[in-house]
């Protein structure tokens, strides 16, 4: 969603996968989080989920080691990471429909961090650790798909313990952030030392020589537009009306019904939905992929845009974006939203720090750190999947990672130019 599916500012560049968020929403590719389905759904093809999360595991972790189990914990605990890693792991798409077993240990391994600096922005991650770790806290009764454990369970590892690491992370960040120091999160043996790291190997069912990651890209690009119809800018951007939508109308147009003028005057739909803004059709097509825009107005004005509901059509790998039938209904927005369940629950992210991956399979919250050669030296990067789109569900071999706010494709292109096509991919878990 997997732009600002469901606020994903997500879009599939040259380079970058497709994606929606919701940028879902999204945000951009994002742009697309895809359309969350029901939490009482297909809940038998669910390996595990957690019911009633202790008000505990939400609290900030201390920094200090925690102490070590005892014997028959330790027992315990490597007789579930057994049984869990024996049974073979059901993929589902974004409709909860299995399509292809595999093996925890085929694409999860243990392994420790190279002796390299990590890079990221403390305040940016930190901004989007507390806005997920929010996520979770809020919305974990109403959204049962982050209750999912997904593949990390043949690994042990738990919501609670996904909900452990937000709270080290955080409290690591704002004790090093209030002293003015580097963090220790950028020193790979601090992390050895306190987290698991979990290597995950791509797993491609079209490409099984694939061993790294993709890491595709997108954006939030900016885009002028009116907020009237005008011959430039022909090409509209809807929202549904509240008090509107619970008759579902709009799952029956497809992209281009709605294109063909439905909702403008005179069309069989006029007054069904608003419109908020007039684009090109270029602006369009990367604020549906992207999940989010942010629109220059030709009076002066700015507004970021997000993807908020979709027609309900899935969108399909391989078949161009104009083509695509899938429809997003947009909403005004105060930041880059990446993962929600709706349009007002999504979480706000920052570039450099967030990755929209398969939220259902691998899991809202996870730590990523990859790792890719650059002028001849090793570079580490650290991000959190708090986003995802339409191309990530399923999609165990793929990350789309916010690359930033852009003009225009050129400055993004030069800018992701420096940026890996593939790499190695590390996930963090506090011990």
């Amino acid at each position: 969603m997997s732009i600002l599916s469901s606020l994903k500012f997500r879009f599939a560049v040259g380079f970058a996968a497709l994606s929606l968020i919701g940028l879902g929403s999204g945000y951009l590719y994002t742009q697309s989080t895809s359309n969350k389905l029901s939490q009482h759904q297909n809940l038998s093809l669910v390996q595990q989920e957690i019911s009633d999360l202790p008000q505990q595991h939400f609290q900030n972790t201390a920094i200090a080691e925690l102490a070590p189990p005892d014997s028959t914990e330790k027992q315990n605990s490597t007789l579930s990471k057994q049984k869990s890693s024996s049974a073979p792991y059901k993929v589902i798409d974004e409709l909860k429909r299995y399509k292809f077993s595999v093996r925890g240990n085929q694409i999860l391994s243990s392994a420790k961090l190279p002796n390299t600096k990590v890079n990221f922005n403390q305040k940016d991650l930190l901004f989007v650790l507390i806005n997920t770790k929010k996520y979770f806290q809020t919305y974990s009764s109403q959204d049962a798909d982050i209750l999912r454990t997904g593949l990390l369970a043949s690994s042990g590892v738990s919501v609670q313990d996904v909900l452990k690491t937000l709270d080290f992370m955080i409290a690591v960040l704002q004790e090093d952030i209030a002293n003015n120091r580097v963090t220790r999160l950028q020193d790979p043996n601090f992390i050895n030392k306190n987290f698991r790291v979990i290597k995950w190997s791509a797993y491609n069912p079209q490409n099984r020589n694939q061993e790294r990651l993709r890491i595709t890209k997108y954006a939030v690009f900016t885009h002028p537009g009116s907020r009237k119809k005008t011959a430039k800018f022909n090409t509209p951007i809807y929202s549904l009306k509240d008090n509107g939508s619970s008759n579902k109308f709009y799952t029956k147009y497809t992209k281009q019904d709605v294109l063909s003028g439905i909702y403008e005057p005179g069309g069989k739909e006029f007054g069904k939905v608003e419109p908020l803004a007039y684009l090109t059709r270029e602006g369009l097509e990367e604020a549906l992929m992207q999940g989010t825009i942010l629109i220059n107005f030709n009076d002066g004005s700015k507004a970021f845009f997000n993807v908020d509901r979709n027609n309900g059509i899935p969108y399909i790998k391989g078949v161009s974006p104009r083509a695509q039938k899938r429809y997003w209904y947009f909403r005004k927005v105060d930041a880059i939203k990446g993962y929600g369940y709706k349009i007002d629950a999504k979480i706000s992210i920052k570039p450099g720090v967030t990755f929209a991956g398969d939220v259902l399979n691998i899991g809202l919250g996870k730590i990523i750190v990859l790792e890719y050669p650059q002028g001849g030296s090793k570079r580490l990067k650290m991000g959190i999947i708090a986003d995802t789109g339409g191309a990530f569900l399923p999609n165990l071999y793929q990350l789309d990672f916010l690359a930033g706010i852009f003009q225009n494709q050129n400055a993004f292109k030069r800018h992701i130019s420096q940026l890996p096509e593939y790499a190695t991919a590390y996930i963090l878990v506090k011990k």
